[in-house]
């Protein structure tokens, strides 16, 4: 396909924004990309002045899971914080209970709807956690969950074992024993089956510490995973700097990051996934250090956080909204956070931004101009998907 009048924001140092510009798809991949009046020779098809930008990337999401905690969303507004509810056996834990009890056919189909409402919006890579089973067996089968969608959808799928997301029931007064199943049992049994491409953590004070986390590490990089690795999110304990020691991919939430822990990441190479969906959804006041992000030169990615509890959210466009307007990210920044730097993220290098060799994974929009994307609420302007070369979703004219 040789596609013409288009608006095209390749995502290279910036929008890259090329006007009247084509591009030209050969076996699932750009073959060529430029101004209309140089385009190679053949039949082209007219796209009627629509932005044209990469197939966007939701680098953080728990969509498998079991159950609803809507009943918490109005203990919190109440004024239960969300410590307090997972002291008490809710939060996390409460969606382990739900999601062991579930069946995989359950789950698919569960799941599958959830993922639909970001596969409205143009997005054509999706990570997804386990971390709501807690045991072998109920993080085999989230996992296993997570590679079907990629085959039933148009949508790639990479998976994330999260087995140290919480301390289960049976394993509270034995912590040791729980990081050891999680190191030496699950992850080398889910690595064998084929169903994990990084490992991550929860290291906080209601989660794992930063020693627990590091036998993880060293069980995933034994393996030959890489790593990432909730932290920061409601304190700062050094997750981000073991996170760096280990060259993770990425560090997400870490909204109490200092600037220590700022030129770790910088210097690893490690990405920042911020996940404004849960700052609001918990009414946070600590806000990530963007400005030392920034001027440390760390890539900023954005994502959903899609889960039951702390980010119930189902659209990457209004989570560019939400970086934007409370976290104070440019339309630009959040563009490429869903985008370039989302693929970084998640270790991706065939994809993100638009340029000959990478996948033709593309999205089509009626809009006048990139930052139009994180403007409004509640407006989907997709026009059209195109996801290894072939239309998957509306129409290219």
């Amino acid at each position: 396909m040789l596609l013409t009048n288009l608006r095209i924001a390749t995502m290279l140092g910036g929008y890259g924004l090329i006007e009247d510009g084509a591009i030209e798809l050969k076996y699932g991949l750009i073959s060529w990309i430029g101004r209309s009046s140089e385009a190679p020779a053949g039949k082209k098809i007219d796209c009627g002045g629509r932005l044209l930008t990469p197939g966007l990337i939701d680098c953080h999401t728990h969509l498998v899971y079991g159950g609803s905690r809507a009943a918490e969303f109005e203990m919190r507004l109440n004024g239960v914080s969300y410590a307090e509810i997972a002291k008490a056996g809710g939060g996390i834990l409460s969606t382990v209970k739900a999601t062991r009890a579930a069946s995989e056919e359950e789950l698919l189909a569960a799941a599958t709807g959830r993922l639909e409402w970001l596969l409205a919006e143009g997005v054509t890579t999706v990570e997804i956690k386990s971390g709501y089973g807690l045991d072998v067996e109920t993080e085999m089968k989230m996992l296993k969950v997570a590679r079907e969608l990629g085959r039933r959808l148009p949508v790639e799928v990479t998976t994330t074992f999260l087995g140290a997301h919480a301390f289960p029931p049976d394993y509270r007064e034995n912590r040791a024993g729980y990081v050891k199943l999680v190191a030496k049992q699950a992850l080398p049994a889910i690595h064998e089956a084929g169903l994990v491409d990084a490992v991550d953590g929860f290291c906080e004070g209601i989660a794992f510490s930063v020693e627990e986390m590091e036998q993880v590490f060293r069980a995933a990089k034994a393996s030959g995973l890489p790593v990432k690795l909730h932290a920061e999110q409601l304190s700062n304990l050094g997750g981000a700097a073991l996170a760096a020691r280990y060259g993770a991919v990425s560090v997400d939430h870490i909204e109490y990051l200092d600037e220590a822990g700022v030129v770790a990441i910088a210097k690893s190479g490690t990405v920042a996934v911020l996940l404004p969906g849960a700052f609001y959804y918990l009414r946070e006041k600590q806000l990530p250090p963007v400005a030392q992000l920034r001027k440390h030169h760390v890539p900023i990615a954005i994502a959903t956080d899609l889960n039951p509890g702390s980010s119930p959210v189902h659209s990457l466009l209004t989570t560019m909204n939400m970086a934007c307007v409370l976290f104070g990210l440019t339309p630009e920044e959040a563009l490429l956070g869903v985008t370039a730097n989302a693929a970084r993220a998640l270790g991706l290098k065939d994809r993100g931004t638009l340029a000959p060799g990478l996948r033709a994974d593309l999205a089509f929009w009626d809009v006048e101009r990139p930052g139009d994307l994180a403007y409004p609420l509640g407006v989907n302007p997709l026009a059209c998907v195109v996801r290894d070369g072939e239309v998957v979703r509306g129409r290219l004219t």
